[in-house]
């Protein structure tokens, strides 16, 4: 292990250097990080997911860092051109970035000017014009002249060339114009002559000026993607005079000479040719960096929130996935997700048979007593919510329903997934099917979609792709491992997230339950041939059987310690039994943790974990977030004013605001300057996707149907 990169990340992170050589320790002997989140507190300090994997990224960083560096100097000095000022240069660059800077100037390029001035044997003559001579430009150029080299002004003018890259290449100037390029310089868009926009989508960014310092990171996502359709054109505007006259400052300073007017020639050349593309280049990728960076991170969050979204009480649910000339899909599904029945209604036009439509859902609803309706948000949704509200009223039913996002539904639908799942079902009924299932368990659901293709993100398909997917996968893993899977019904697509396991452990698993059914304690697993002993203590304390031989596997305790476990209840004379029952609570809020602790040498944090899940049996951290709101009346925009106060779902929340679900066919906006009389930096401040929130009818666009939320009554 690396002690200077070690104490590297220790002074970036400010985490102790002991807690990341733990870290770095378990993960190099494959421990996963949710198992050691949640299993190695004791070695780690109590870190979280979040920590472990941004310690994991800082020291692979460092480590490819230092690999650059070395790379890079190695390369410059096999150039002849390796300085004690440009070594240092590198050794004290802090991001990869920053080395590749460096070495820009230095990269062998195929044909410059100044390298074909080099072949017409011109070097020698910048070598003399940089030494500020006092000779004239006749008698240092004609030395030079030759068949290629006809005239003075040829001479000179290609030396000029020569001395352009080496004014390039000095770091010192490119630092001064870099740094002061992002402290003032301005990011400038200007719509493209006869580029089309429709809907006006990017109208904002036609003429539009922003210092590089405080642009906003969705304002550089949606001008990048304006550039790629070619409907605006993008630069960095800096003060292209003050820079050449520092350059000329620092390089000539007072000196007199016959070729300083050239000399200053050069320097300008050096700047506006190569140098300021350069630099122009460098500080668009940063800032796109920061865009897709700040991008990803909110879309890791949106994504976080909506897979902690609260199941509903085990309850049969009707899936409805609406629409108008092929007929609203529906499926109803049993409390575990099974499906019972599926059907096909036209209450919409152009059939119109409400009457029918009607028949059929009270039949479906009195056959399986059905209490909760899931409809899809996609077209017809809110005549589908509208039809649904008057069956219930007419019939005096006592059924609710939700709005359920059907965005990465038809994806699913038609995915090898869904097939293999429901190989004789269209896609609108496997689409149906998901509705369900997505109120009932949105995570067990989720899992199995793209998350890019879920509707929480921001300009997502232009964020950085690998780093994007990094990071919804580690998301995923994060959620699924924390609210943990029950052994014996997770689906492969939730075991494939599961700390410590593979597609093969999986398969394995998968066979071994259909060949033996239901799997009665967790290590029964060590019993499957193929199961190591690594991948069962990686994965035994996230695999949960609620109704098994030993009650402990209901838990989050780790098999490894059901020994410790038993001589702790032993003393306390607490049962298994009461696992889960407030008499077991009473037992155990009684006991002395300290004497315990000390008496079998663990730390406080074990016991009180081993304490929570006895009092608690299954943690999950789903329920302590606020329910679904399920409805039973309609919303139409026609329905609403000015200054009405109504509920909402937050459905995602991005750097200008936050969607809200308040029953209309579209989310309606909550603007962040209306979210709070204090001031708000962003709005996952105060908002999460998820959350339940009371809101105020700020604006009413009923020819745009778009509406205007605040979350501050007046």
């Amino acid at each position: 292990m690396n002690d200077v990169i070690i104490n590297k990340v220790s002074n970036i992170l400010n985490i102790k250097g002991s807690q990341i050589s733990a870290v770095i320790s378990l993960l190099g002997d494959g421990a996963t990080i949710p198992f050691i989140a949640r299993y190695r507190k004791e070695a780690t300090g109590n870190l979280n997911e979040d920590q472990i994997r941004v310690i994991e990224e800082a020291y692979n960083y460092q480590i490819n860092l230092a690999e650059r560096k070395e790379t890079v100097i190695n390369l410059i000095a096999e150039k002849k051109m390796l300085t004690d000022e440009i070594k240092n240069a590198i050794n004290a660059c802090e991001k990869i970035v920053e080395v590749d800077n460096i070495y820009e100037p230095f990269k062998e390029e195929r044909k410059t000017k100044g390298t074909e001035a080099k072949k017409l044997g011109l070097e020698p003559l910048a070598d003399l014009i940089m030494k500020f001579p006092r000779e004239s430009r006749d008698v240092l150029a004609k030395p030079f002249l030759t068949d290629q080299v006809k005239t003075v002004d040829d001479a000179i003018t290609n030396a000029g060339y020569i001395i352009a890259d080496r004014i390039n290449s000095e770091i010192k100037y490119r630092d001064y114009i870099t740094e002061n390029t992002r402290k003032f310089s301005f990011v400038v868009s200007k719509k493209k002559k006869n580029s089309e926009d429709e809907n006006k989508l990017y109208e904002i960014y036609y003429d539009f000026k922003e210092k590089v310092s405080k642009i906003k990171s969705y304002q550089v996502l949606a001008i990048s993607r304006a550039t790629k359709e070619k409907i605006i054109s993008y630069s960095i505007e800096n003060d292209h005079n003050r820079m050449v006259d520092y350059l000329k400052s620092k390089i000539l300073g007072n000196k007199e000479f016959p070729l300083r007017k050239d000399y200053e020639l050069f320097i300008e050349d050096a700047y506006k040719r190569l140098m300021f593309p350069s630099i122009e280049r460098i500080i668009k990728a940063e800032l796109f960096d920061k865009a897709s960076e700040d991008g990803i991170s909110e879309f890791g969050t949106n994504l976080e929130n909506l897979l902690l979204t609260p199941p509903i009480t085990p309850s049969v649910v009707l899936g409805f996935d609406p629409a108008f000339r092929t007929g609203c899909k529906l499926a109803v599904v049993n409390k575990t997700g099974d499906v019972l029945k599926i059907g096909v209604i036209y209450p919409h036009e152009p059939k119109n048979d409400k009457e029918g439509a009607e028949k059929t859902l009270l039949s479906l609803i009195n056959e399986f007593d059905v209490k909760v309706i899931a409809i899809g948000n996609g077209t017809a949704s809110r005549e589908s919510e509208s039809f649904v509200s008057e069956v219930i009223h007419k019939n005096n039913l006592d059924v609710k329903f939700v709005l359920v996002s059907e965005a990465g539904a038809s994806v699913y639908s038609a995915s090898p997934l869904a097939k293999k799942e429901f190989p004789d079902y269209s896609v609108e009924q496997r689409s149906a099917v998901s509705i369900a299932r997505r109120l009932q368990d949105a995570l067990s659901e989720l899992v199995k979609i793209d998350p890019k293709s879920i509707g929480i993100g921001l300009y997502q398909h232009d964020l950085k792709e690998k780093e994007l997917d990094s990071e919804l996968s580690f998301v995923v893993s994060k959620i699924v491992n924390r609210v943990g899977v029950n052994l014996n019904s997770a689906s492969e697509s939730l075991l494939q997230h599961v700390s410590g396991l593979d597609k093969k452990s999986i398969k394995l698993i998968l066979d071994y339950r259909l060949k033996h059914g239901k799997i009665s304690e967790r290590k029964e697993l060590e019993k499957i041939k193929g199961i190591s002993e690594h991948t069962f203590e990686q994965c035994a304390g996230f695999l949960r059987i609620s109704d098994g031989l030993n009650p402990l596997d209901k838990t989050n305790i780790h098999p490894e310690d059901y020994d410790l476990v038993y001589k702790i209840i032993k003393d306390i004379n607490f049962d298994l039994s009461l696992i889960g029952k407030k008499q077991g609570k009473e037992i155990l809020d009684k006991i002395n943790d300290k004497e315990i602790a000390d008496k079998y040498n663990i730390s406080m944090d074990k016991l009180i974990m081993i304490k929570d899940n006895l009092i608690n049996g299954i943690i999950d951290p789903r329920s302590e977030i606020k329910k679904v709101a399920l409805k039973s009346d309609i919303l139409t925009i026609d329905d609403l004013e000015e200054g009405m106060e109504l509920e909402g779902t937050v459905r995602n929340v991005l750097p200008f605001g936050a969607f809200i679900d308040i029953g209309l066919h579209d989310d309606a906006l909550v603007h962040i300057s209306k979210m709070s009389k204090e001031y708000v930096s962003h709005p996952s401040e105060l908002l999460k996707v998820g959350d339940i929130v009371t809101v105020y009818v700020s604006d009413i666009d009923k020819e745009k149907e778009r509406v205007g939320l605040s979350l501050i009554k007046d």
